[in-house]
């Protein structure tokens, strides 16, 4: 009764009933350097243990780049925002380990047949708008950074610049300066 309880009060609803041979897209939360983001993890269901109590998972398996990847998610783990049933597979064995060792067509020769169901937390929503409003501070904040740099650098280009204009104005003058003075009103002919 205990556990019964526990399940009610810190358990998802509404999961749709996930059984081997089904492929299932997962969405769950990414925490990097204090940013959360949601990633998606789409494979076959291998095999799926403890039912739908609190200690209850299934595990996944997909082909990224050539190399077979499984991993496991519990079901009320609060991590896993949303689960997506694809497609069904009509197999006969409870645990599909044998799926590790076959590749290409062998591996997808399981009768489908297409049971589109979904299930998603209820603040998933508002967390996504969270994540989304957190991304667009970022992205602000990164572009005020970006312009006051800008602004700083054309100050020091526009400086140097005049700096530089200064700089040849003073050469102009010596030289015309030097020139008038050093010959004293002597002409220099050429032959």
């Amino acid at each position: 009764m205990l556990l019964d309880d526990l399940t009610k009060q810190f358990g998802k609803k509404n999961i749709p009933d996930i059984r081997p041979g089904d492929t299932v897209r997962v969405s769950f939360k990414i925490t990097e350097a204090g940013k959360t983001r949601l990633q998606t993890f789409e494979g076959i269901c291998v095999s799926r243990k403890h039912g739908n109590s609190l200690n209850g998972s299934f595990s996944i398996r997909k082909i990224s780049s050539g190399i077979g990847v499984e991993r496991s998610f519990p079901i009320h783990s609060p991590l896993v925002s949303k689960i997506e049933k694809i497609k069904s597979r009509k197999v006969r064995r409870a645990k599909l380990y044998f799926i590790r060792e076959l590749s290409g067509k062998k591996a997808k020769k399981i009768r489908e047949s297409k049971d589109y169901k979904m299930w998603e937390e209820a603040l998933t929503e508002e967390e996504i708008a969270k994540i989304e409003e957190e991304k667009r501070q970022a992205a602000e904040l990164k572009a005020a950074k970006k312009a006051e740099v800008k602004e700083e650098l054309e100050k020091k280009f526009a400086d140097a610049i005049s700096s530089h204009q200064e700089q040849e104005e003073n050469a102009k003058g010596k030289v015309n300066s030097g020139q008038g003075g050093g010959a004293s009103g002597e002409k220099v002919s050429s032959k």
